[in-house]
């Protein structure tokens, strides 16, 4: 079959114009990949369509939501992310946390602000997570997702990344880091065919399988409780911290920590998901009193979307969810709405490059980049947008969204790579 494909595509590439060619290689897609295939290339210089194929259908966009999170913090957020919110009275210290995803991450730009606020402050320090009202897993996230490294739940006080990092020291014994979580893990007998550590589905216990193919590190998803976190941050800080259960106050000054570039960086280059969910609960934070991803969902739409194409059916931050529909349209739409409201050459260095870095750093590749993108990828579903430099000199944005496919992702990434590599070479 994939040798009929390609003396297909050859037989294209006489006598037809790009256009033409772009909209038959789609086409030829979507007939031998059984899937559905969406596709639009606009050129925001002559604010003109190019080529349009389904793109006013909806698809699955996995994390090519998080070009809608992106844009909504960009708006919202300010120059950094807000660590917590705070009040002082008398000897007390009471906290809010506002989701920041920073907090002693070890994958993200850090600075010791918001650590050294709450460690060198002498007052006793209270946490109330009154304002967080929402659940710890996404609409639409599959459930047994819980324990993988990609599917860390989400808090009010995010910490390490909301993740377990577990590794082999020179004595093969396993560490844990933060430490806290060292008496969590427990030795099992079973030996499974590769070594494996599990956590509990309701708890933190972490079970330890050996395997006939070892492995030396791991990252495993937090799960998280009130008493969980006031007990890491104790733990942590090496002072008292209680839980308390307080309404956040209108009048509680805010402390901000890291550069948001920072923390859009690692989102979009590396498709990070713990990131963008909590970046969605700050911009909730924002517009409300609530941390609640809905709220800034519903916010976004009405007063930053509302010029799109099409409607989003937009749930979570990250894309985890089967439940966001997008349109090619839209997107591209949306791109264009970014690319209009911050240099390029911000824009670019918080993207991932084609053959330099991010999800697609094995792809794309050329001697000068052209293709600077927002990957998403969820099983039998691939979507790529973004900005394609081409041969020519122009900055041309794309989406090309894939749903349904059975053949290798793989597979399906080369014919992508043909087609937006023919645009760079034909415009």
């Amino acid at each position: 079959m994939r040798f009929g494909f390609w003396i297909g595509f050859v037989s294209l590439l006489i006598g037809c114009s790009p256009k033409t060619h772009i909209v038959k290689q789609l086409r030829l897609t979507e007939t031998t990949f059984s899937d559905h295939t969406g596709f639009v290339l606009f050129d925001p210089g002559l604010n003109k369509t190019l080529i349009s194929y389904n793109d006013q259908k909806y698809f699955t966009p996995a994390s090519n939501t998080k070009i809608f999170t992106f844009y909504t913090s960009l708006k919202l957020l300010g120059d950094s992310a807000i660590a917590f919110k705070y009040k002082i009275s008398n000897d007390s210290l009471l906290i809010w946390g506002m989701g920041d995803p920073s907090f002693l991450n070890p994958d993200v730009f850090t600075n010791d602000r918001a650590f050294s606020f709450l460690k060198n402050n002498p007052r006793k320090l209270y946490l109330s997570q009154s304002h967080f009202q929402t659940t710890a897993l996404g609409a639409g996230w599959s459930w047994d997702d819980y324990p993988f490294a990609y599917s860390p739940e989400r808090s009010a006080f995010s910490m390490y990344g909301n993740l377990i990092a577990i590794q082999k020291n020179n004595s093969r014994k396993l560490i844990a880091t933060p430490s806290f979580f060292q008496p969590y893990i427990l030795e099992e007998t079973d030996v499974h065919a590769t070594e494996e550590i599990t956590r509990d589905l309701d708890a933190n216990t972490l079970r330890h399988y050996p395997g006939k193919k070892g492995r030396s590190r791991w990252s495993v998803p937090i799960h998280f409780s009130p008493a969980l976190i006031t007990s890491l941050l104790r733990d942590t800080l090496k002072k008292s911290v209680d839980v308390v259960w307080k309404p956040l106050p209108k009048d509680a000054l805010i402390l901000r920590s890291v550069p948001l570039d920072s923390l859009l960086k690692v989102m979009m280059v590396d498709s990070d998901n713990h990131i963008a969910e909590q970046l969605l609960l700050q911009c909730a934070a924002v517009v409300s009193d609530t941390l609640q991803p809905e709220i800034a969902i519903r916010y976004a739409t009405k007063h930053l979307l509302a010029d799109l194409p099409d409607v989003p059916q937009w749930v979570d931050g990250s894309g985890l969810s089967r439940f966001n529909l997008f349109t090619p349209r839209s997107i591209v739409s949306l791109w264009n709405k970014i690319y209009s409201t911050i240099p390029s050459e911000r824009l670019f260095k918080l993207l991932a490059v084609g053959g330099k870095s991010g999800t697609i750093k094995n792809w794309y590749k050329a001697e000068v980049p052209y293709i600077y993108a927002k990957t998403g990828t969820l099983s039998n579903n691939h979507c790529l947008s973004g900005f394609i430099k081409t041969k020519k000199g122009k900055t041309l944005i794309f989406s090309m969204m894939s749903n349904n496919h059975v053949a290798s992702t793989s597979e399906l990434r080369k014919q992508m790579e043909t087609i937006l590599k023919n645009i760079y070479e034909k415009y």
